[in-house]
């Protein structure tokens, strides 16, 4: 039986638009999301229980300097406006905006498939935890299902792992990862879009405010553990002049954070559908200019992100956050059994 085990809801397999309209049968992830069974409704959310296959997907995109990622949950409870991940709903026929923030889909965990999965990676693979929902949103807190992965990559060696979040959830597996960083290269990455907390409550309304990550990234740090903070997206006109971001650098730096990304925001169709009404709301003025630099293109180019990134240069340097340590192997690192025959 589930663990996720409850009432039995199902969503209509055909997706019916209407009474008398002809309609295509569902197949793959977008069938598996029709059976999921409901484990919970809230006021504003429902979650359901996912069957999953895969575990461990591999990233195909040559922009992203990690081959695997891991994703715990499909959609994202913290409903930020620029979020890019939306389109993973619309592989399940979830084609509402809202969709992707009110339907929360809880994968099935089987321990002995993840495991068997992490070990079929050769050793030194780059893992990504969180590339496409966040690990730590709210369904966490019950659910649980990042901290079992957790706890399988802290019983193995020799990964490089990521993990990214917006949530101070992420100091609950301090023990976790102290024991994960003895056996793998291990860097926490917190999202801090600004510290204007006005700001962060309009273009992020239910991530945790910016001083609760701040004293996230204080307390992983004091742990001994490798923090990034990242600085995304950078937004023109709105975030992204440079006492902005230093800000974010200078407190960042203070928390004791080893290292600073970011990059310029990147708006796919299915972001711009949130985005775009958002700015018609709240920057009105700046609406037109955003149509007019992205109805072509999801990304930006030209002199724009060539500026910001020698701004967040210029900042890294300013802060010492822009070091890259030699890197040593952990402790019960896998040793190469030739190089054992010369040590």
């Amino acid at each position: 039986m589930s663990a996720f085990s409850g009432q039995k809801f199902c969503l209509d397999l055909r997706r019916i638009k209407g009474e008398n309209n002809p309609v295509t049968p569902l197949v793959g992830i977008a069938r598996l999301a029709a059976q999921s069974p409901s484990l919970e409704a809230k006021r504003r959310t429902e979650y359901f229980e996912l069957p999953t296959r895969k575990y461990i997907t591999r990233c195909t995109s040559p922009r992203m300097p990690f081959r695997w990622m891991i994703n715990p949950y499909r959609g994202c409870e913290f409903g930020c406006k620029y979020c890019y991940a939306r389109y993973t709903h619309e592989f399940m026929e979830l084609r509402e905006s809202a969709d992707f923030e009110t339907k929360i889909y809880v994968k099935h965990f089987d321990a002995a498939a993840f495991r068997s999965e992490l070990r079929a990676l050769p050793t030194g693979e780059t893992i990504a935890i969180g590339t496409a929902t966040d690990p730590y949103q709210p369904a966490e807190r019950k659910y649980r299902l990042t901290r079992a992965i957790l706890d399988l990559l802290a019983q193995s060696a020799g990964h490089r792992v990521g993990l990214i979040t917006k949530s101070d959830l992420v100091t609950h597996d301090i023990d976790l990862f102290q024991e994960i960083s003895r056996r793998n290269h291990l860097t926490l990455v917190i999202t801090i879009t600004t510290l204007d907390r006005d700001l962060a409550r309009l273009i992020e309304p239910l991530a945790p405010r910016p001083d609760l990550r701040l004293n996230a990234v204080r307390k992983l740090s004091a742990a001994g553990l490798r923090v990034a903070v990242n600085l995304a997206p950078i937004m023109p006109l709105i975030n992204d002049a440079e006492p902005s971001l230093d800000a974010v650098a200078q407190s960042s730096a203070r928390a004791g954070a080893a290292q600073l990304g970011g990059n310029v925001v990147y708006l796919k169709d299915c972001a711009q559908k949130v985005f775009f009404p958002f700015l018609r709301e709240h920057f009105p003025s700046y609406l037109r200019r955003y149509q007019e630099r992205f109805e072509r293109s999801a990304f930006l180019k030209g002199a724009y992100p060539e500026m910001i990134r020698e701004r967040l240069r210029r900042i890294r340097r300013r802060y010492g956050l822009d070091e890259r340590k030699l890197e040593t192997d952990p402790e019960l690192w896998p040793q190469d059994p030739q190089m054992t025959l010369f040590s």
